[in-house]
């Protein structure tokens, strides 16, 4: 898994390239509890190049959906590739994550509030 990070004004793009499985769904938790820590309250996650995800990668994305709730801190997630989306279809969580379709539709969103 690789991950790229971009800025537009206090909104921050997260890019996840690969598979999000166990110690990659670690790697980004810890990235993102570590952008937490620097006050840092709006994340979108590009989800257009994650090939595969599976229980652990679910499971981080599940504690990062939580801990924004619970530290009232805005995330969404963009561009859900068909086999994450299905994934997310089979255990009942579409419903569960910010999904929207692109970065634009996002960044309108956040930038609103």
């Amino acid at each position: 898994m690789k991950l790229i990070i971009g800025r537009k004004n206090d909104i921050f793009l997260i890019e996840i390239t690969g598979k999000l499985q166990l110690f990659d769904s670690n790697e980004l938790k810890e990235l993102i509890l570590k952008m937490i820590k620097k006050k840092i309250e709006v994340f979108i996650l590009n989800m257009k190049n994650v090939q595969a995800v599976n229980s652990s990668g679910i499971g981080a994305l599940i504690y990062l959906a939580s801990t924004a709730k619970k530290m009232n801190l805005r995330m969404a997630m963009i561009n859900v590739s068909e086999g994450v989306q299905k994934a997310f279809e089979v255990t009942k969580l579409e419903t569960y994550f910010p999904i929207l379709p692109n970065l634009h539709t996002a960044v309108e969103m956040f930038e609103k509030r």
